[in-house]
């Protein structure tokens, strides 16, 4: 039983009730500084319920609870719609006194019906949500929560006989894989009722996410090695295909495919490239890469190609094969900016030694000569005679 605002008539003092239906109301009639007047009460059609402490009317679920100069209390068992009204507490005196008592009945809605448009989704689409709080009073508010997560509904409220209500909310949602398994609850707000709601778990189907794992080598694949890559693929439903197949090139032809699982025995660099694992179900496919780089026998350094490319289901698995080794191509272009500052280091030795000599004997006139003629002379000297000054170049 819930109490309402606080009415006041002189000496009389009384409170509103809110009452569930089925329930007890209890109606209070209470006296400031009582001469020994008579306290009576009186239902919404002004009917005498009680008279001092004596019950006129022969309903019998109008109970005395306590009565005295300054109070009557009584109490009015299984509420129903039709006792809902203004109960007069009244007080005979010179005029009589008047204080009102508004009983409101409380109707709770039944269970709340949770409907959905389809059973299971595939990731990436919208699916429809209705959940309905039928026959309450006043109308329920509705409220949605996926996991932890508020969501919006859109709400109708349709009004029945004797200010009843029923409401309907429907949620629509776009799912994705991560959806699987989640709650989506349906929370009914009413006065009457207290942590009533339903739920349902949503059931998302989703396409394939694949690993490539390499359980042989755990280091460097080298010539003559072998090689053992398998496929692990995930989704809903399980993956019913899972096909290998190497990216713009032709399989080698004594691969080895068992189920998820590839063999390639004795490696040679002709095996270079992108092998790529392939695996569908009802809703899509995807694929991950792996990219092999046979080493030398003797290479020890750590391998910068051998790895696996994540497939990236969402961007990749409808897209173009990745078709260059990139690793392999930066290697080639060190290779060869090596070999040219190689070459021009060599290149470069050369002529300056070639130049240092042609100057040191074309200036071998000048080396004694006590002023500039006299060196042009010695210079020019040194040309005519072709016997005694000779250029070497080495």
């Amino acid at each position: 039983m819930l109490h309402g605002s606080h009415l006041q008539g002189q000496n009389l003092v009384t409170n509103n009730v809110s009452v569930v239906e089925g329930e007890t109301a209890i109606i209070s009639c209470r006296v400031k500084n009582n001469d020994d007047s008579v306290i009576q009460l009186l239902n919404p059609n002004r009917q005498t319920i009680y008279f001092r402490d004596v019950r006129p009317l022969k309903d019998s679920r109008f109970q005395l609870v306590n009565f005295s100069d300054n109070e009557l209390l009584v109490s009015l068992s299984n509420v129903s719609l039709s006792d809902e009204g203004r109960y007069v507490c009244q007080l005979y005196t010179d005029p009589p006194q008047e204080a009102y008592a508004d009983i409101t009945v409380l109707v709770p809605p039944g269970n709340p019906i949770l409907e959905s448009r389809e059973e299971i989704v595939s990731e990436g689409n919208e699916t429809e949500i209705t959940c309905t709080a039928m026959g309450s009073k006043p109308a329920s508010t509705i409220k949605w929560m996926k996991g932890d997560q508020p969501l919006q509904g859109e709400a109708t409220v349709e009004e029945l006989y004797d200010r009843m209500f029923t409401v309907t909310s429907r949620l629509r949602l776009t799912v994705s894989k991560e959806d699987d398994g989640v709650a989506v609850i349906c929370i009914i707000d009413h006065p009457a009722v207290k942590d009533f709601q339903a739920q349902k778990y949503l059931e998302v189907q989703y396409k394939p996410e694949v690993q490539i794992v390499v359980e042989f080598p755990e280091g460097l694949t080298r010539e003559g090695e072998n090689l053992e890559l398998t496929c692990r693929a995930k989704g809903k439903p399980q993956p019913h295909q899972i096909n290998w197949l190497k990216v713009d090139d032709d399989f080698p032809s004594h691969a080895v495919i068992t189920g998820s699982d590839l063999f390639i025995e004795n490696l040679n660099k002709s095996f270079n490239g992108t092998y790529r694992c392939v695996a569908s179900n009802l809703v899509g496919e995807a694929y991950d890469d792996y990219i092999l780089y046979v080493y030398d026998v003797l290479t020890t350094t750590p391998p910068p190609t051998n790895t696996t490319i994540s497939a990236f289901q969402d961007s990749r698995a409808d897209g173009a094969p990745q078709k260059i080794d990139h690793a392999v191509i930066g290697g080639i272009v060190a290779v060869v900016v090596f070999a040219m500052l190689c070459l021009l280091i060599v290149l470069g030795r050369y002529f300056a030694r070639h130049k240092g000599t042609y100057f040191t004997h074309e200036a071998k006139g000048a080396d004694d000569a006590a002023d500039a003629d006299t060196a042009i002379i010695n210079a020019e000297g040194g040309h005519n005679n072709s016997d005694d000054k000779k250029e070497y170049y080495i």
